[in-house]
């Protein structure tokens, strides 16, 4: 007969399958720390020996480290989806920036589809409580703030689609915008017209997602995005005349 004696799992394995998982549905962020191991072991119900024993585990696995004086921490694993030689690639290239609007175009389209149509009301709040923070941050004219703010409205709608690969695939994505490899996301925040387009497609996706709407989800991010891509593609454009009008400039005061 194919039946085996049941055995009781280790408290210490309980504690690893607890903590995997919430790094594994993003629950858990890249670089948070831990609580303090006499506070994580009273918060699990668990004695500090079978804690450590599941800390080391994790460790030995790569998703949890160490900082000396500091604590314990969840291991920085996004970065290792590309190589340094590749990452190098992206940002030296133009072509990069605008496949990678592309590549997001598509993901995030899918995404706020499945948020829209999958989404728990707690997932909603999240994404409704960052709007209106986008909303207040817009009056005090501070790009920098901005332009956080709308990377975590992105990730919220990702986290409510409920799909772990995409999660931490445009995390990793994200991640790469956040350390300005393809572009610097606070010029889009810099011109008034464009703010106010911007909050305005952030409106239109938001409010598509609270009425449960997933094509008009869709539609809204697809639309933000294309609009992102033909911003960054004047933005470009400017660029270049301004350098050949600095050039122009330079050689006709040079002639006199």
């Amino acid at each position: 007969m194919p039946f085996q004696k049941v055995q009781s799992e280790k408290l210490s394995t309980s504690v690893v399958r607890q903590i995997e998982l919430l790094i594994l549905r993003g629950i858990l962020r890249p670089g948070e720390r831990l609580p303090s191991e006499r506070e994580l072991s009273e918060r699990l119900g668990v004695s500090r020996p079978s804690l450590r024993d599941a800390i080391s585990e994790l460790q030995d696995q790569g998703l949890l480290t160490t900082r000396a004086g500091s604590g314990i921490f969840v291991a920085e694993v996004l970065g290792s989806a590309f190589s340094p030689a590749l990452i190098r690639l992206f940002g030296t290239h133009d072509e990069a920036v605008f496949d990678y609007l592309s590549f997001r175009r598509d993901m995030e389209g899918l995404a706020a589809e499945r948020a829209a149509r999958l989404g728990s009301d707690s997932d909603l709040k999240v994404v409704q409580a960052i709007f209106d923070k986008m909303v207040a941050a817009h009056g005090r004219r501070n790009a920098q703030e901005e332009a956080r703010l709308d990377a975590e409205f992105h990730t919220a709608i990702i986290e409510a689609s409920h799909n772990v690969v995409m999660l931490h695939m445009m995390r990793s994505m994200f991640e790469l915008l956040r350390e300005g490899v393809f572009y610097n996301r606070q010029i889009m925040f810099r011109q008034r017209t464009t703010r106010d387009a911007l909050l305005d497609q952030h409106r239109a996706i938001n409010d598509a997602l609270q009425s449960r709407n997933p094509k008009a989800a869709k539609a809204a991010v697809e639309a933000h995005l294309s609009f992102v891509e033909s911003s960054l593609n004047d933005l470009r454009t400017a660029e270049r005349h301004e350098s050949i009008a600095r050039q122009r400039l330079e050689h006709e005061v040079g002639k006199s």
